[in-house]
C-alpha cells in the first residue's frame, strides 16, 4: 500500500471577524503537489501554520512525507525549526536589514546571529543563481521589485533544504504577467528539486497549473468541489 505524502488531521477553535468556527480538516493522500483553495477566513493559512508548528492545533496529527511531525494522541509535537518545512509567506517576511545574500542565507545559520554581507556558501550561491537575483545580491528588500522580493523568499525556505515546500498565496501581491511568469518558473524549478508542495492559492490557474490535487476549503472545512463551486455562484449572485 501506497503510504501518504500527507496526512493531515487539524482541529481548531478560531474567531474570524467575530463569529467563531471550529477547523476540523483532514486529508491523507499521495499526491506530492496539492492546492488548498477556499474564501477568506475559511481557515486556510491556520492550516498551514498548525502544519509548520507555527500555531498548535487543539487535536490532531500531521505526517509529510513519511515523517510524524505532530501527534496530539501521544504528545508528541516537533518544534517548528525541526520539521524540515519551507515556508513562503504571503508578505514574503523578509529582513528589512539584511541583503538578499543574507536573506537567503539566514536559512542556512544554526542560531540567530545575521550571516556576514559577503558570507560564502554554495548552497546560497546556487539560489542565487538559480532564481536570477546574483546581480541584486547586496540589495536590501526595499530596493528590489516585487518579483524579486517573491523570488528571494523561495530562494530562501529552498536554502535550508527542506522535506517539503509550504507556500501561502506566494503570488497575490504581483501583477497578472508576472504571476504568471512566476508560477511557470516555480513548476520548472519544482522539476527540479523534487519535494513536495502544499500551495494556498484563491487563483484557479495557480491550482490548475501547480497542483496535482485540489482541495476546497469553507468555514474550516474541507468540502467537494461541487458545493464549492455552488458557494462561489451563490455569492456572485447576491
Amino acid at each position: 500500500m501506497t503510504q501518504p505524502t500527507w496526512d493531515v488531521s487539524l482541529q481548531r477553535q478560531l474567531v474570524h471577524q467575530g463569529s467563531r468556527f471550529t477547523l476540523d480538516v483532514r486529508f491523507a493522500t499521495a499526491q506530492p503537489h496539492l492546492a488548498l483553495v477556499g474564501p477568506s477566513g475559511a481557515g486556510k493559512s491556520q492550516t498551514l501554520k498548525m502544519i509548520a508548528g507555527i500555531a498548535r492545533p487543539d487535536a490532531g496529527r500531521v505526517q509529510v512525507a513519511g515523517r510524524l511531525l505532530h501527534d496530539s494522541a501521544s504528545g508528541f509535537s516537533l518544534p517548528a525549526q525541526r520539521r524540515r518545512l519551507g515556508y513562503v509567506f504571503q508578505d514574503y517576511a523578509l529582513f528589512p536589514h539584511l541583503t538578499v545574500r543574507q536573506n537567503i542565507g539566514f536559512a542556512r545559520r544554526g542560531g540567530w546571529l545575521n550571516p556576514q554581507r559577503a558570507w560564502p556558501d554554495d548552497t546560497v550561491q546556487r539560489w542565487l543563481r538559480a532564481f536570477h537575483l546574483t546581480a541584486i545580491a547586496d540589495h536590501q528588500p526595499h530596493q528590489i521589485s516585487g518579483g524579486q522580493r517573491q523570488r528571494t523568499a523561495l530562494a530562501r525556505a529552498l536554502a535550508a533544504e527542506p522535506a517539503a515546500l509550504l507556500l501561502d498565496e506566494p503570488f497575490a501581491a504581483l501583477d497578472k504577467p508576472l504571476r504568471a511568469h512566476l508560477r511557470r518558473e516555480l513548476r520548472d524549478l519544482r522539476a527540479d528539486i523534487d519535494i513536495p508542495t502544499l500551495l494556498i492559492t484563491h487563483d484557479d490557474e495557480d491550482a490548475a497549473l501547480l497542483a496535482g490535487e485540489v482541495l476546497h476549503m469553507q468555514a474550516g472545512r474541507l468540502v467537494p468541489a461541487a458545493q464549492a463551486a455552488q458557494a462561489v455562484w451563490a455569492e456572485v449572485a447576491r
